[in-house]
């Protein structure tokens, strides 16, 4: 394609924010003329969840297309700087008659068609924050297996689903359109699945941000100017990363402008989810509407969310007329027992047998769940023991006081005794 009075515009590879119209690109050429006359090379890959292999267009390849009697051309090129960094561009050519409208019009249409391309291929991203490494996210779980109250999944639904539809009231009232999430409780209660299950509810790309790799209050601005529109922000183990003794890290003051000053309204349709396996050592200020909206508690296994293991691992749709079931009930409701415990004990098979069958499975659990109740009395026992010793050791010395006591008046009324005869 010739261009005589050609005009170019270069669309780089950003890291903080990304380039959007870069990110679009990459989504939006391999669905058109991707493999055309000119073309010596194209990247293939496949994913184990992927039904079909994935196209990507290499350095130094073109790609025409047209838009609205427009002929332009797309070279996408990877250049080694001498300082050893990597450049990744592409170039758009086209005739300079037409800038208006491909600034204008075009560009945004490559932006909209890469935006239905993702939701329609259903493949999700993961990536760190201030990275350019990403990995497509393939986590299974979903609002449909993960172990959890009804009722508790039908608000997180509702609550997201409220949040993604008002786009236009956020605006009205000046807010960003953001949303905090707290999951909060013990290991191994599904705080990790429940980001999963949010993520592929949502279509949302997920970031995950290590505050120990962050120095300042700056580096926390460029973890979040980082991060892209209709994404997840996870920050696991809050507790842990807020620590204001150490030097050369971000402040509090810091954390809380990330959270909810002007720099998180850089961008749309943002949730941010922390997690801690200790809510009581957060400070308050972090806790507050705003910056962590939605508090979710992440406890023990119920007896509603081992149904939904059970029909995960075991085939079982109706649990509630199972022989075993009111024994089960009974063992999770005086035992402290996390779905992940659970599904590592389903997990196993028996070594004689590797048909184990359902009902097998589900005595071998009855035997780990009055094991853990054991576990769990331990402590209770030990402390009963230790509050009856205490009791034994003061009648012991109560009852030294009162003889020692008795000895001494003996000893006085002797005493008395001698004085008087004297």
């Amino acid at each position: 394609m010739n261009y005589h009075h050609g005009l170019t515009l270069i669309i780089r590879e950003e890291g903080s924010p990304s380039n959007q119209v870069y990110d679009a690109a990459h989504l939006y050429l391999p669905s058109i003329q991707l493999i055309n006359p000119s073309t010596r090379t194209i990247g293939v890959t496949k994913t184990p969840r992927r039904e079909t292999v994935k196209l990507a267009i290499e350095s130094g390849e073109q790609v025409p297309d047209t838009f609205d009697c427009i002929d332009l051309n797309w070279l996408y090129v990877v250049e080694k700087c001498p300082d050893g960094c990597v450049e990744r561009r592409f170039e758009l050519t086209f005739q300079k008659e037409h800038k208006d409208k491909v600034m204008t019009f075009y560009l945004a249409y490559v932006v909209r068609r890469a935006e239905v391309i993702k939701q329609e291929s259903k493949i999700l991203n993961l990536r760190k924050v201030n990275s350019y490494d990403q990995v497509e996210f393939e986590h299974p779980a979903t609002f449909e297996t993960i172990a959890m109250e009804p009722g508790l999944k039908r608000k997180i639904i509702k609550d997201l689903e409220r949040f993604v539809s008002r786009r236009e009231f956020y605006k009205k009232v000046g807010k960003a359109w953001k949303r905090g999430y707290l999951l909060y409780g013990p290991p191994g209660t599904g705080k990790s699945s429940l980001i999963a299950a949010i993520a592929n509810y949502l279509k949302f790309d997920v970031f995950e941000l290590e505050l120990d790799a962050i120095d300042s209050d700056s580096g926390l601005k460029k973890a979040l100017l980082s991060t892209t529109n209709r994404s997840i922000l996870v920050i696991e183990d809050i507790d842990c990363s807020v620590n204001k003794d150490k030097e050369n890290r971000f402040t509090l003051s810091g954390l809380l402008n990330f959270m909810d000053g002007l720099w998180s309204s850089c961008g749309d349709e943002r949730i941010i989810v922390f997690t801690t396996n200790h809510k009581d050592r957060l400070d308050p200020a972090l806790l507050r509407p705003g910056r962590m909206d939605v508090h979710i508690y992440m406890g023990y296994c119920t007896p509603s969310a081992f149904k939904v293991l059970a029909s995960n691992y075991l085939g079982i749709p109706d649990l509630d007329g199972h022989g075993l079931y009111g024994e089960i009930v009974g063992l999770l409701e005086s035992t402290k027992v996390t779905p992940a415990e659970i599904c590592e004990e389903l997990l196993k098979t028996n070594d004689e047998d590797d048909d184990e069958d359902a009902d097998a499975a589900l005595e071998r659990l009855v035997d780990f769940f009055k094991l853990k109740k054991l576990e769990g009395d331990k402590p209770e026992i030990e402390e009963a023991k230790k509050q009856k010793m205490d009791v034994d050791v003061n009648n012991v010395n109560i009852f030294k006081r009162e003889t020692e006591e008795e000895r001494r008046e003996e000893m006085d009324v002797k005493v008395n005794d001698d004085i008087e005869n004297k």
